[in-house]
């Protein structure tokens, strides 16, 4: 089982990661954890620092990846599903781990959320991790 896990640095998607190397090592499975971003910044240094950390704690292995994506202009939360939704399907990966964001109703109707555009996006099973 190939598992993918998106982080953005938020402690919703660190828990995540955490759901993740548990899922990933309970069905010897294979997890590749990527941060999507539009350029890289101090911001992305410490989500890779926060990475590590996680997969140190749990004893997890895990290929990361960071994604910079060229031309993102704007990076809002949908994009970033977008991307994600890009990978699951270039990659086939057979389950995706994503943190849910607290964004309200009216900043979700504008920019998304990565989650729920993964969710809406695809047809292999994932899990949203409050």
């Amino acid at each position: 089982m190939d598992v993918l896990a998106a982080v953005d640095g938020s402690d919703n998607s660190m828990r995540a990661l955490r759901f993740a190397v548990e899922f990933a090592d309970r069905f010897d499975g294979e997890l590749d954890v990527v941060h999507v971003t539009d350029r890289e910044t101090e911001a992305t240094e410490e989500v890779l620092r926060r990475v590590d950390e996680v997969l140190a704690s749990a004893g997890g292995e895990a290929d990361f990846e960071l994604d910079v994506v060229e031309g993102l202009e704007l990076p809002t939360a949908r994009e970033a599903g977008k991307e994600l939704l890009s990978l699951v399907s270039d990659r086939g990966y057979d389950h995706v781990v994503v943190g849910h964001h607290g964004a309200g109703h009216i900043e979700r109707a504008i920019l998304g959320s990565a989650s729920e555009t993964v969710v809406r996006g695809t047809s292999v099973p994932v899990t949203v991790v409050p």
